[in-house]
């Protein structure tokens, strides 16, 4: 495998706890724990990405203003989380600031799997995206 495939699958696993989140009303249980779930998973993303795709792309002339563009949306969507955790789920509030980073993790992953992978393609070898793909799903699995 390598490591566009491992990103991907984890992408599809935070776009389907997305839409999940998106069907739920108020403070209930299934919204706390969709919501848990998501922020778990981005978390553990953000920084298994930064650390296993990004970094290794910032050496590259290529792509390394696309790795800084990919961390510095991962610190915007960290920054709508904080707000969220402030926010009473019961609230229409924590809904609209909910939209706002469902919004921003979808622009995110479209971007990373249009214009990103294309680019780390060519800036990568074979053997660094198949090892990659290895350390970053080692990570992800901790």
């Amino acid at each position: 495998m390598k490591i566009f495939e491992a990103l991907r699958k984890d992408h599809d696993k935070q776009r389907a706890l997305v839409k999940l989140l998106l069907d739920t009303e108020g403070k209930s249980s299934v919204r706390e724990t969709y919501y848990q779930q998501l922020k778990d998973e981005l978390e553990a993303h953000a920084v298994a990405e930064e650390r296993h795709f990004y970094a290794p792309l910032m050496q590259a002339d290529a792509t390394v203003k696309l790795s800084r563009h990919g961390v510095a949306e991962h610190h915007q969507m960290d920054k709508l989380i904080a707000e969220l955790d402030e926010c009473d789920m019961a609230t229409p509030k924590w809904m609209i600031t909910f939209k706002q980073l469902a919004e921003k993790i979808e622009h995110h992953l479209a971007e990373e799997e249009r214009e990103f992978f294309q680019q780390a393609g060519k800036a990568l070898s074979e053997q660094e995206k198949e090892d990659l793909a290895t350390e970053y799903q080692q990570e992800m699995a901790q």
